[in-house]
């Protein structure tokens, strides 16, 4: 919206500077940010007035957690998508598909993860939205935002996948979509298993976000885009604003959700973020990168299907519980232990992610 701002400018004053992407994404940053700080608390203070037992603790997980985490308000996700939208609207250029296109994944999700978590603290119960209703809302959204994507991607980029190191593209034909899909949905679902301890998913969420929209940047400058040899695709420079809000958001949602957490995000917010992630991902032409730089979340997702499928085959388990995170718990790792080696983990993967744009 603030973009507009540069009509007002003859290219040497103040207005100016709202043509920079790089000084409305600090814009997007702050602001964010602020909204987290100014909201946060009044937000935790509602959720505790409405939520009298908090989220549900699942009875068969650590003790650490049914003594510690009990009581605890979720839906703090609101706080960082408010932040986010916010910041989006405000600082990012509204005649960008890409922006809205983003936007639209991430509220979407997000309604799917409020109304889940609006059943499980009302009912005082694990069992909200079924699996299968939220799979399904979540692949109709993908699809939608696939679709999208492909209709914003330039001709030579249409149902073409990039893949890391390797210089050109692949072209996936009519199987681009639902590989799309697949991209979105399980980011999505991903973020949510691996949000399980406080402050454990917020802060690689921010590091794959802030990676995502480095390359975002990147790939929405021909100057870049030659220099490193990857694929041009115009526009896309805006969703770093976006990345910008998530940061900014969900840092002045870490200052309530550090151990121990005033509050959690609930699905409303691993939904949200994680099919913002997905996203980017998709409208970058960047899916395979995002399974590096978001590794983490990756491998918190196969340990659970792992862990099912041994199960139901062999009566057996590989992991003393799912998903992994818990597994250390179970041997005795301590919370913050896990939570910051999860987070070194995190900002190794993403720095080898954004080595593969160099590397060809």
């Amino acid at each position: 919206m603030l973009y507009w701002l540069t009509l007002f400018s003859d290219g040497g004053d103040f207005f100016n500077l709202f043509r920079y992407i790089t000084f409305r994404a600090g814009g997007a940053f702050f602001t964010a940010l602020i909204f987290g700080f100014l909201f946060g608390q009044p937000l935790i203070n509602l959720l505790k007035r409405r939520q009298k037992n908090g989220q549900p603790i699942r009875d068969d997980g650590p003790q650490s957690h049914i003594e510690g985490k009990a009581g605890t308000p979720t839906m703090g996700g609101v706080l960082i998508l408010g932040a986010v939208v916010t910041s989006s609207l405000l600082w990012a250029r509204l005649d960008i598909g890409y922006v809205w296109m983003v936007l639209f994944v991430t509220i979407a999700f997000g309604a799917i993860g409020f109304v889940d978590d609006y059943q499980k603290v009302t009912r005082n119960s694990h069992a909200g939205v079924s699996g299968r209703v939220r799979l399904l809302l979540g692949f109709v959204i993908a699809a939608i935002a696939g679709y999208w994507a492909v209709g914003m991607h330039p001709e030579a980029l249409e149902n073409r996948l990039a893949i890391p190191v390797v210089s050109g593209l692949v072209n996936l034909g009519i199987l681009f979509l639902p590989f799309a899909m697949l991209v979105i949905v399980g980011s999505a679902n991903a973020v949510n298993l691996t949000d399980g301890l406080d402050g454990l998913a917020i802060m690689p969420v921010m590091i794959a976000a802030g990676s995502l929209g480095v390359i975002a940047y990147a790939v929405g400058r021909t100057d870049f885009t030659e220099y490193l040899g990857i694929n041009y695709v115009p526009g896309t420079g805006e969703i770093l604003i976006f990345t910008a809000g998530l940061i900014g958001g969900g840092l002045g949602f870490l200052w309530y959700n550090a151990p121990p957490a005033a509050v959690f995000m609930g699905d409303t917010g691993s939904l949200a973020l994680g099919g913002a992630l997905g996203a980017i991902a998709v409208a970058t032409k960047h899916e395979i990168v995002l399974a590096i730089i978001g590794g983490l979340f990756v491998v918190e997702a196969m340990s659970v299907i792992i862990q099912v499928l041994y199960f139901k085959s062999t009566g057996k388990r590989v992991f003393l519980m799912a998903p992994i995170h818990h597994h250390f718990e179970k041997k005795g790792w301590a919370e913050p232990q896990i939570v910051i080696r999860f987070w070194i983990i995190s900002l190794i993967l993403a720095l080898i992610g954004l080595a593969t744009l160099k590397v060809r």
